[in-house]
């Protein structure tokens, strides 16, 4: 099946040929990206960043982003698009942006998602700046997500394929960010981009997508916590919402809102995680009618056209990666904060997640998901 060129740099304002910096993982997604600004006459700059990563069995230190394997991968098909390749040591700024962040939020009691981090302070920053100082005029990245300008203002959008949208974890951008990324993939379905790499002739065109948490040695962050952080994987009391004790848990970090199996407790009717007390160390629990709530507070919160809204209006909210949209009402506070109100209750808000607020396909910006006092 053929594939359908589209415009892809809609947030480019003109056609002349640009320096452009691609964000290189070894994957299918940057490569297609940079193929395709190859294929448009721009110039390409390839540059992989080489991330922190715990020492695992054996003196391994390789973070699961940048393996030996993927810096090869990367290194070989900028050679064949014919651009030039460089590494960035990147480890020190991502372990105290990053991994210190991850293991801070879970210190405070909540369940934090430190790709929304990544693009906030090591992509979208970090790596901009390097991008700048090498006088390019745009960073490219393989998201899964669009950039229209609107006259003065830049908006970023939803990726035209559902299933694999990444603008929850892109709400951090700004319009100054915005005004110099490209997201040439957005436009492309995941199978398309497959194609579009196949017909490049590129390895990657086979190759399985990347996972989260690129910094744990064994995916088992659990572990991680227990090895880098011990205080919090300290066992504590069970308590229901009264405060009564009904049992003990192995570590508040071992749990998340919504869970039900492995507690340890019973009673009459099941029961579920609903919420956790850092300052007592204990977990709260309760029945299927206490969990889930209709409001939650984000701090934090970035508005993508760099304006918040001066009174509540309506929009759609995404409280983790993969929820769906929820319709509610939105509340803008003082101190980068909102209140949000869903017209039905969701069970799964879970402090230091997201709250991104969507208009359809674009997205208005987002926050961090406060715990609540208890």
């Amino acid at each position: 099946m053929g594939v359908i060129e589209k415009p892809a740099l809609t947030n480019m304002t003109d056609t002349i040929r640009k320096r452009i910096v691609v964000a290189m993982s070894g994957g299918v997604d940057s490569s297609v990206a940079a193929a395709l600004l190859v294929e448009q006459g721009h110039e390409v700059i390839g540059i992989m960043m080489r991330l922190w990563s715990e020492e695992t069995v054996g003196g391994r230190v390789f973070n699961r982003c940048c393996t030996p394997d993927q810096m090869a991968d990367a290194r070989r098909i900028a050679n064949q698009l014919g651009i030039p390749f460089y590494v960035l040591d990147t480890k020190d700024v991502f372990r105290g942006k990053i991994v210190e962040y991850f293991i801070d939020q879970h210190r405070a009691g909540a369940t934090p998602n430190p790709c929304m981090e990544c693009n906030r302070h090591i992509r979208f920053d970090w790596l901009l700046n390097h991008a700048r100082a090498l006088d390019a005029d745009y960073l490219a990245t393989g998201h899964y997500a669009r950039i229209e300008q609107r006259g003065d203002e830049f908006v970023l959008m939803k990726g035209l394929d559902e299933a694999k949208d990444q603008s929850y974890v892109l709400s951090v951008m700004g319009q100054e960010q915005l005004a110099q990324v490209l997201f040439p993939v957005g436009v492309y379905t995941k199978p398309e981009v497959r194609a579009i790499a196949a017909r490049h002739g590129l390895p990657t065109a086979s190759k399985g997508d990347s996972q989260d948490l690129c910094f744990l040695g064994d995916g088992d962050y659990r572990r991680f916590l227990r090895e880098h952080a011990p205080e919090i994987m300290v066992a504590g009391p069970i308590v229901r919402r009264d405060g009564s004790v009904i049992g003990e848990h192995t570590g508040l970090a071992n749990y998340t809102i919504g869970q039900r199996k492995g507690l340890g407790v019973f009673a009459a009717e099941p029961l579920y995680v609903i919420g956790m007390n850092p300052y007592r160390n204990a977990l709260i629990v309760g029945t299927a009618d206490e969990l889930g709530s209709r409001e939650l507070t984000a701090a934090r919160v970035n508005w993508c056209s760099g304006r918040a809204p001066d009174a509540p209006f309506r929009a759609e909210v995404k409280i983790r990666y993969k929820a769906k949209p929820a319709p509610a009402r939105v509340e803008p506070l003082a101190a980068d904060r909102i209140r949000v109100i869903f017209d039905a209750p969701l069970r799964d808000i879970t402090p230091g997640q997201g709250a991104v607020v969507y208009a359809g396909e674009v997205v208005l910006g987002g926050g961090v998901i406060e715990r609540p006092a208890s």
